[in-house]
């Protein structure tokens, strides 16, 4: 049974550079990904698609033919792929049962509420994949109030829509320490705790959210995601590889990787690791890695770094010295003489 992650979010959050990261790791710890371009407008990915959906339509072609503009013509797009299932289906045949990382549009439309990109999906698993949609959202949100609560709306909205096994990615976390200090831990955005707090900063954010309808408002979409109860957030800095494995350690749990064995994955030892939970990372350690004290963590990993690749080149220095010295003939000065018969 083959495995897959639908990767969605927002323009700039990052969804081809996670695919990419994501394939690499992959194949690090002996498992093949492949990478499959779902938007039409991407012509310039990071990584080489298995399987690119412009081979079947692209974006310049129907804003020719049809007279649309970007984001009508992507909408159109995924109709066209919606219609033409079986393509992607012999095309994804091609690729076995390898793991899957599928690298979607980012018009939020498509997974807020148009339908093509749902049913894609459900199509796929149709197909036999096991899906977790990974939605990918920039941590620069949670430097604006009204930011974060929007994107709280976003992401809730998106895990109605496409009603899959579904986790939440704060990306470009190693990024936040560029930002004015949090008024509130990190464990407070990711765990989506009680968000009237947020209300004063809100309105030192702007005087117009204290007022009257505003107010209201953002008290009123507060409350509604706390009735759900459904959303919270993983971290991911995707050059870094601790951060890398304890997400998708996160995503193989979710989507039922850790528990069951795929052909062709050759990475048990990675299965038994996510079963007993090593390398999974706590938000107060995230907190303490890329926000408090990043500098001091940036040099000792410098330093640590140093270290190893001294350690490699003597290793290497011993082997080289070695394989000299073997090479050398023996001679331990010692005369044998035969006595005559």
């Amino acid at each position: 049974m083959p495995f897959a992650q639908l990767v969605v979010g927002p323009p700039g959050a990052g969804k081809s550079t996670y695919c990419y990261g994501m394939q690499q790791f992959m194949g690090a710890i002996g498992r093949k990904a492949s990478v499959v371009n779902l938007d039409p407008a991407n012509d310039l990915t990071v990584y080489e698609p298995a399987i690119d959906v412009r081979k079947l339509v692209t974006l310049e072609e129907i804003m020719a033919d049809d007279e649309l503009g970007p984001n009508g013509a992507v909408l159109y797009a995924l109709e066209e792929l919606e219609n033409n299932m079986d393509w992607l289906s012999g095309e994804l045949q091609k690729l076995g049962e390898d793991y899957i990382l599928f690298d979607c549009p980012g018009q939020v439309e498509l997974f807020t509420h148009h339908d093509s990109l749902r049913k894609i999906f459900f199509a796929l698993q149709k197909l036999g994949y096991r899906l977790v949609v990974v939605n990918l959202i920039d941590s620069y949100a949670l430097t604006l109030p009204s930011l974060y609560i929007s994107t709280l709306l976003l992401s809730l909205r998106t895990m109605l829509q496409m009603d899959l096994t579904h986790i939440n990615v704060l990306t470009k976390i190693d990024n936040l320490h560029k930002f004015p200090a949090l008024p509130f831990n990190l464990d407070f955005y990711t765990e989506v705790q009680d968000l009237s707090y947020l209300l004063p900063s809100l309105e030192a954010e702007s005087p117009m959210f204290a007022t009257g309808k505003f107010q209201k408002l953002n008290e009123t979409v507060m409350e509604l995601v706390e009735e759900f109860g459904l959303v919270s957030y993983e971290v991911l800095a995707v050059e870094d590889k601790k951060s890398m494995m304890s997400l998708l350690q996160t995503i193989d749990r979710a989507g039922g990787y850790a528990f069951g064995g795929a052909e062709g994955a050759n990475d048990s030892v990675w299965q038994v690791a996510v079963r007993e939970g090593l390398g999974q990372l706590d938000v107060r350690d995230i907190q303490e890695r890329w926000i408090d004290n990043k500098e001091a963590w940036d040099e000792r990993e410098r330093q640590a770094e140093e270290e190893e690749q001294r350690q490699s080149r003597q290793k290497a220095d011993q082997n080289e010295l070695t394989d000299e010295m073997e090479s050398i003939p023996f001679d331990s000065g010692v005369k044998i003489r035969r006595s005559k018969p």
